[in-house]
């Protein structure tokens, strides 16, 4: 009964499904209902519960009632790509088996949702494109999840010193405004870590050697900050790296060689940077190494001599860069 109360709820909140993915939710067999999944209570396997919601690209337009959280047996919630919106309801602290959250490609605005940080068995947090802003918690980085998707959000904050404390193998954080240095504590994600994006934040400050610990890592993609510096020489370590784009910052300095003799490398963009110069291993990418708009005497699409002479003669220094990025 609470299952059809929820769910009743949940269809009197919507006010546009052209698509007709509600059209059958009535009566009291929750179970037949579109979209609706169930399988054996935990507590009780004789009895069939609501174990997840599946509405993904339903165009559904509406809020999401605080009766949703009667649905106590819910393991997956997935609704994106429609256009629900305001905001999770603070009843979802009672989905304690709750395992995956995807509310991506909505309207959901507001405040961080605080919620997400109270269910003990989410594993898998999805809330790209949608309008959330303000301040990014750093307790989001200390839940045990497998998978974080902030991306395309309107967040203004600051990227958290805790931030490798996260077990993800995925973490996307681009599009949004969070600003200040990768700390050294990106290096305890070496185990878990298979695909980090960061671009188009605002990042600043020097490419820690930290980084070159992830030894797992397969897409790592800084494009569009202003990070300044060299790239460091552990990134060459980096044997399962596979799409490297540092593209559109302010990085300076030769190329490391170990970059380009990477094993499994397919993509190098290091475009619109003040590279001074690359190996030539870099070459045997093909199309895809990127090297426009540096600073590479004898390759061409390069900066102007105006340019390159104009950082040339402010070089960075990056062990006195513990100043901008006071992480001690």
């Amino acid at each position: 009964m609470s299952a059809y109360i929820a769910l009743q709820s949940w269809k009197l909140a919507i006010v546009s499904d052209p698509l007709g993915f509600t059209s059958n939710w009535a009566g009291p067999n929750v179970c037949n209902y579109t979209g609706v999944y169930c399988a054996p209570a935990p507590d009780n396997p004789s009895l069939l519960t609501v174990a997840g919601i599946d509405l993904n690209h339903a165009d559904i337009a509406g809020i999401l009632p605080e009766h949703l959280g009667l649905l106590r047996d819910l393991a997956l919630f997935h609704i994106n790509s429609n256009r629900f919106c305001g905001k999770l309801p603070a009843s979802f602290l009672h989905l304690k088996i709750l395992h995956e959250l995807d509310v991506s490609n909505n309207l959901f605005s507001g405040p961080f949702p605080y919620v997400v940080l109270y269910l003990p068995s989410l594993k898998f947090l999805d809330i790209r494109f949608n309008q959330f802003f303000g301040d990014i918690p750093p307790e989001v980085f200390d839940l045990p999840l497998d998978a974080l998707f902030l991306n395309d959000n309107k967040f203004k904050s600051l990227l958290p010193v805790n931030l490798g404390n996260s077990p993800v193998s995925v973490l996307v954080l681009a599009n949004n405004l969070v600003t200040g240095c990768i700390p050294p504590s990106v290096a305890q994600m070496a185990e878990t870590l298979d695909e980090i994006i960061l671009a188009n934040l605002g990042l600043t400050g020097c490419l820690r050697p930290e980084i070159g610990e992830l030894k797992e890592l397969k897409v790592l993609d800084l494009s569009c900050n202003k990070l300044v510096g060299p790239l460091p020489e552990s990134i060459g370590g980096m044997v399962s790296l596979e799409q490297l784009d540092v593209g559109h910052n302010k990085f300076s300095g030769p190329i490391p060689r170990g970059i380009c003799l990477l094993p499994k490398l397919e993509n190098f963009v290091y475009a619109f940077n003040y590279f001074t110069s690359e190996p030539a291993e870099c070459g045997r990418l093909g199309d895809g190494n990127d090297d426009r708009k540096n600073c590479i005497v004898g390759r061409p699409r390069q900066r102007s001599a105006a340019e390159c002479a104009l950082v040339g003669a402010n070089p960075v220094d990056c062990l006195l860069a513990g100043s901008i990025c006071p992480f001690e």
